[in-house]
């Protein structure tokens, strides 16, 4: 009998956030795969969660991938987490997923946390039609990328680190129209949770004079 793979979300920052399926599914597993063993290790913990715990990541997902399916087929139940929020969302996962699929074996995604939910619904901006973008490419097929953008109808999502926000915000504005709507959300569902709304040239000026930390959220209102 085959076993079955489960991807898990974990919370993006609070810890409340952690549903009781998932603590139940983590408990059960015979292996857990996670993106960094240091940062899973306090979550698990906190919710006396107590398995062996591999490391999956974009570093070696390819070469782990194989050794995987082979618990699998063995009868192993295995659960993929990140370091936050749900797997294969702008973190590996993409992989395993495909390679499980083909080898016709179960698998299962919990719903959960995902970073993007909540800042698109903080936004303001229309969310009945909209695109998820994740991180844009840091150099190569960056512009390409933005002036294929720059028509697009649906509201935009992307994900940013904070040293790069303002040149990217900067980009927005030249590609999309400095008074083009927008929002950057940042910290969710932690204590400094903030989200700052108005047009791209306004969240610019904010954010040139305040401290940049924890992950981002950018929503970009359709044309």
């Amino acid at each position: 009998m085959s076993g079955k793979l489960y991807l898990v979300p974990t919370p993006i920052g609070n810890l409340e956030d952690m549903s009781f399926r998932a603590i139940r599914i983590l408990k059960e597993v015979d292996l857990i795969l996670a993106e960094d063993t240091r940062t899973s290790a306090p979550l698990l913990k906190h919710f006396g969660i107590d398995k062996k715990v591999f490391s999956h990541h974009q570093h070696n997902e390819h070469k782990s991938v194989t050794e995987i399916i082979r618990f699998l087929k063995e009868g192993k139940q295995i659960a993929l987490i990140s370091d936050a929020g749900t797997p294969a969302i702008s973190d590996p996962g993409f992989l395993l997923v495909r390679e499980t699929i083909k080898n016709e074996l179960p698998l299962e995604c919990l719903p959960g946390a995902t970073a993007f939910v909540p800042a698109l619904v903080n936004s303001g901006l229309a969310a009945d039609r909209f695109t998820f973008e994740g991180f844009l490419p840091v150099k190569k097929g960056r512009q390409t990328r933005m002036k294929e953008l720059a028509n697009e109808e649906r509201t935009m999502i992307f994900y940013e680190s904070p040293h790069r926000l303002l040149k990217t915000l900067e980009e927005f504005g030249q590609y999309f129209g400095a008074e083009r709507q927008a929002s950057v959300s940042r910290e969710l569902t932690k204590m400094f949770e903030e989200t700052v709304r108005g047009t791209l040239a306004e969240i610019k000026i904010h954010f040139e004079t305040h401290t940049l930390k924890g992950e981002i959220v950018i929503c970009v209102a359709g044309k």
